[in-house]
Parts: structure tokens; sequence; C-alpha cells
């Protein structure tokens, strides 16, 4: 064994000296050119002594559709509680709940009682007063015309009284004759005024007994669905009496509530997406944007419009909208690369052009499988994400960079 130890040590010191101090001569040999003295090697300058080891990407800004997250619900396009405007028996089997009802389709209906009566009364009574009508424009024309015939006696009598042939007498008869007949032609008048406003308040009485005819039955004010059954048979409505509740639900509305920093991103005609809490996605877009914002949680109410033909969206339902937003550039990164300064700041670390730790603030924007959307960077930014935890603003790094993908 001892002569074996001996022969690979004199090997292993052969080599190293072939190795330090015959290089050279061993390049030579393989067909390598040698270096010249003082050219650069592959060999990297050894790092501070201080220097902490991290992993960087270098990050690229790219375009994004950006996108405001709300969480709503579903909410009835209309809801109405139809309500009856007059007392009365209702006299028709009710509809049941959930049945399809159509604009103008009567939905409960009263007994009309003496309605029918007192309208056929207030028609008589129109009539009654169009017939007094030509009687008292007869007597109009009566009293004109016996206003003239005085008018000319009394002139007469003037002109015969100047010449001495009628006494003051028959002056003072003629004169008393022509003010009578005026006073015939104002009574006259008066009647057919009378006359005329009989003729209105009979029709007035006619349309009042018509519209509590026509409130006899209730229907219903647009296309829905009937969210509770109808009156029944034989109850007695009364006034404002619920006679039932139509819902509409196509199209039906996405309900929610913006943050005061979002608000802003968001326009009346944008586009939208959203998940119902059954797993169902649907589309629309946004149809009001409140002005002012809601007094005890800072937030303004926001709706979008979304078809339903079906009717399969019911009111009500837990949904999560993903309204569009004007597109920005941002940085794809690993979500782990996040990190907090010391006053609590979300951000990251940075390598900087002198080597040495930099934190930036940013701004989550979207969060996604393959990382998170930020922003607050340069275009272009080398970004620490291995090691960020324990570098500190102007602490010397070495960065072993790798793929952005990775």
């Amino acid at each position: 064994m001892r002569p074996m130890s001996i022969l690979i040590a004199a090997l292993v010191a052969f080599s190293l000296y072939l190795l330090v101090l015959e290089r050279p001569a061993l390049l030579a040999l393989a067909g390598v050119e040698p270096p010249a003295p003082g050219a650069a090697t592959d060999v990297a300058p050894a790092a501070p002594p201080d220097a902490v080891s991290v992993v960087a990407v270098t990050s690229q800004a790219r375009p994004i559709d950006s996108a405001v997250l709300v969480r709503g619900q579903t909410e009835a396009a209309r809801i109405v509680e139809v309500r009856a405007e007059t007392a009365g028996k209702i006299d028709r089997p009710p509809l049941r709940k959930g049945a399809d009802v159509s604009e103008g389709q009567v939905l409960c209906r009263l007994d009309p009682g003496t309605r029918e009566n007192a309208l056929a009364e207030a028609q008589a009574r129109l009539l009654e007063a169009r017939a007094a009508t030509p009687a008292a424009e007869a007597r109009l024309v009566e009293a004109r015309a016996a206003l003239e015939e005085a008018q000319v006696n009394d002139t007469a009598a003037q002109r015969l009284s100047q010449d001495g042939f009628a006494s003051q007498t028959r002056v003072a008869a003629t004169r008393a004759g022509v003010e009578s007949a005026r006073a015939a032609i104002q009574a006259a008048t008066g009647g057919l005024e009378t006359a005329r406003a009989q003729i209105e308040t009979a029709a007035a009485a006619v349309a009042a007994a018509e519209t509590e005819l026509s409130r006899l039955e209730i229907r219903a004010p647009f296309d829905g669905l009937l969210e509770s059954d109808t009156a029944e048979l034989g109850a007695l409505m009364q006034t404002g009496g619920l006679c039932a509740t139509v819902i509409q639900l196509d199209p039906i509305k996405l309900v929610g509530f913006l943050p005061e920093t979002e608000v802003d991103l968001v326009s009346v005609g944008a586009g939208a997406r959203a998940r119902l809490a059954s797993g169902r996605s649907v589309e629309g877009e946004v149809t009001f944007l409140s002005r002012s914002a809601d007094p005890q949680t800072r937030t303004f109410r926001v709706e979008v419009e979304v078809a339903n033909t079906d009717l399969s969206i019911r009111d009500g339902q837990t949904a999560e909208i993903v309204i569009e937003a004007e597109g920005r550039e941002a940085h794809l990164l690993p979500q782990s690369a996040l990190t907090l300064n010391d006053g609590g700041d979300l951000g990251l670390r940075t390598v900087a052009s002198d080597g040495t730790a930099q934190f930036v603030g940013v701004q989550v924007m979207r969060d996604t499988p393959e990382g998170v959307y930020v922003t607050g960077l340069d275009e272009t930014a080398d970004v620490i994400v291995v090691g960020q935890e324990f570098v500190t603003d102007g602490v010397p790094v070495t960065p072993t960079y790798r793929d952005a993908g990775r």
C-alpha cells in the first residue's frame, strides 16, 4: 500500500508542476494561444465583501386592458306593486305567482256595483243640458230684436217731441223700453252661459263616471312576471289595496358600488362582464354611474344592463363584476416579489444603477394566476424577486438574473 501512495503523491505533484509552471507549454502543445499579459479574462471581478446575493429579473412594462372589479348583485329592471284606485269586491279568480303577464293585461277586476247606473244618469243630464241650449240661444236672439225695436221707437219719439208732436211722457216711455230691452239681453246672455255651464258640468260627470268604471280593471303596467298571487276572488279591495306585484327581469341589472379611488376609471357605455355565484358568466354594458356618493360608505352606485331573454338570471343573485377601463402600462411580476418598507407602503426592491438595492412603491392593478400587474416602476426595471427581504435601501447587492417568465 505504501508504494502506491507514494506513486499517487508523485503524480499529483507532477500535475501541479505542469499546470502552474509549464502552463504555456501545455497550451502550445494543445494548440491554444496563451493569453497576452494584462489581457482581460472571463473571471468576474470579486463582489464587495459586504454585498448580498439576490436573484433579479429584468422586467419590461407592457400595455394591458385595465379593469375595475366590483362585487354586487343582480336587480330586476322594474318591480311594481299594482294597487287599486277605487274600492270594490274582486269578481275574478286570481292569477298565480310566476305567471307571465303582458302590458295591459287585466290582473284584478272589481264588481261594478251601481257605477254603470251613475254613468247612465250622468249621460242623461248631459243630454238634458244640451237640449236646453237652443232655447237659451233663442231667448237671446229675441231680446236683441226687442232692443232694436225699442231703439227705433225711442228715436222716433224724440224727433216728434222736438217738432211738438209728441209729449215728454211718450219720450220717457220709449227710453224705458230701450233700457228694459237691454236688461232682457243681459238676462238671456246669462241664461245661455248657464246652459253651457250645465253642459260642461254634465260632461265632467260623465267623464268621472267613465273613469271610475275604468278603474274596476287593474292592468299590468309592463311585460313581466307575477311575483305574488293576484287578489283572491271575493276579497273586498279598498282604495290603495294591493292587487299584485309585477317584476321585469329582461333586461336585468347588475348593481355594484365603486370606491372613490376607482370611480374616475369607469364611464357610462363601458363594457362589463360578470360571474354569478352559480358560476355563470354574462356580459353587458354600464348604463348608470351615480354622481352622488353614499353618505355612509362613500361609494358610488354603478349599474350594468345584461340581456336575460330566458329569464334564467334571478333578482338578488351575488355577482362579481369586472368593468373595462382605459388601458395602462404595467409590469407582470411574481406576487412573492412584493414587500413593505418601514412605513408600511407596498412596493418592490430593485437593483439601482450603482448596484445597490432601492425600494419603489407600486400599485397593484390586477391579480392573475401568472402574477400581479403593477404600476409605479420605470418602463424597464431590474426587480429583485429572491432576497428582497434581506436588503434595505443602499445595501450593495450581487444580482443573479433569470428569465422574467420563470
